[in-house]
Order: C-alpha cells, then structure tokens, then sequence
C-alpha cells in the first residue's frame, strides 16, 4: 500500500487557503532557483582540495561528503517525499536505510570501479525519482493503473541511481590513488552523515507542520508543487544532456 495508507490518511484535493499556497509555490520555486548554483557542484576551494590531496585524508573528505549531501537539493526533494507520510520512526529508519544502502553501494562501485556514466542522464532519473515519489504520495499508481508499486524496492533502486550521481561529480576530478579507497570510504561516511543532518531538519519541520489543519488541506498541494519540481529537475538536466 501507499505510505499515506500506512497512517490511514489520503490526499484529497480540497484547494488550500491562497496565502499558504503562494509560500509553498515560493519555497519550492526558491529551491529550484538555487539549484542552478548548487546542481551538485563543488566549490572552488574544494575542487582544489580534492584534487592536491595526497594520502589518506579522513576528516576533510567526510566534510566534503556531508556538505554535499546537505546541498543536494534533488537528494533532499526525494527523501522528503519519502518520508511525507510515514509516522513511525521504524517506517522511516527502514527506507532511509534502504535509501542509504543503495547509494552507498553505487558511490563506492562507481568511483572505486571507474564505471562512468552519463550525469546529465543519471540526475535525469533522479529528478524521475521525485517525480515517482509526489504520483505515489498522490495515490496516483493506485488510481491510474489499479496496482501499488514495492515502496521499499522503489527507495533502494533509486537509491542506487542516487549513488551513481554522486559518483559522477567526483568522477569530474583527477583523484590520487594514494590513499583513494579509505578518502572515498570517508567520504561516504560524510554523505550518510549529512542525510541524516538533512533528515533531521526536514522531520522538525514537517512534525510542527503535522500538529497543524494545513497539513491536511495542503498535501495534495505539497505533492503536486513536489512533482512539478521532479518534472523542471528532469527538463534541465535533459536540456543539458541534448545541447552539451
């Protein structure tokens, strides 16, 4: 079953008050503004960094891990999707698990391996990530085709996509074989971190907003803002992939 079902609450479209729609819109188009400055790039100090570094250099390739976790905003706009109706922390602890896993898997594989691919279409399938996510939320599977997808299969396969994208930005620089395996192990142990930074400010947020009557009348709203913003991340990293 969906995940709103776990909790016996489902979306329904009742329209929600023009002011809470409008700072909804806002915050999302915000983010989606900013993403053309993140887009997962690394600062310039940091590029530099990573790519002068020489033996094993634990503590600052698990900074750059976290850091770039925290400002992956398509990371952030699916985990919260992932987890808009789950309540109980074992249902959370499961998927973000699940979420972990697979991209842990890829990033190591992808960087330790030297198995390249394209970015413009892996960030495509992330931002189809989001997308899935918001429709699942929606109740849109259920509705449309008469069937629910594995949610728990779903997070781990994306997961795995997850990884690959992280992967490729650091696929982008020369990195020094000399103490490689453990500085990419550490900086793994960096982006797990940060997920859970991550997922910690999303849960206070969300649990205020929870206590709240808008929650109900705006989570039809949140979802469809959410799939509009899986829908942009995917144009643009398309566009990307055609014009490059």
């Amino acid at each position: 079953m969906p995940n709103h079902d776990l909790q016996g609450m489902r979306v329904t479209k009742t329209r929600p008050p023009v002011a809470w729609h409008y700072r909804l819109a806002f915050l999302l188009l915000s983010l989606l503004l900013g993403a053309s400055a993140l887009a997962h790039g690394v600062a310039s100090d940091d590029k530099a960094f990573i790519e002068n570094s020489s033996g094993v250099q634990l503590i600052p390739f698990i900074y750059l891990g976290a850091k770039h976790m925290v400002t992956g905003y398509d990371h952030l706009l699916f985990l919260f999707g992932v987890i808009f109706f789950l309540y109980r922390p074992r249902d959370i602890a499961i998927y973000v698990t699940l979420f972990a896993v697979g991209h842990s898997v890829t990033l190591l594989y992808g960087v330790l391996s030297g198995t390249h691919v394209n970015p413009y279409l892996i960030d495509a399938i992330i931002g189809l990530s989001v997308v899935y996510k918001a429709l699942d939320n929606l109740g849109a599977f259920q509705r449309w085709f008469g069937v629910q997808p594995n949610n728990k299969v779903a997070v781990f396969v994306f997961g795995l996509f997850h990884g690959f994208g992280l992967a490729t930005k650091l696929q982008e620089f020369t990195l020094d074989p000399d103490g490689l395996v453990a500085n990419i192990l550490a900086f793994n142990v960096g982006v797990e971190l940060g997920q859970l930074v991550a997922l910690a400010g999303i849960l206070i947020a969300i649990s205020y907003w929870r206590m709240s009557d808008s929650f109900a009348r705006l989570a039809f709203t949140s979802n469809a803002l959410l799939m509009a913003a899986g829908f942009v991340l995917i144009g643009h990293q398309l566009t990307g992939y055609f014009v490059s």
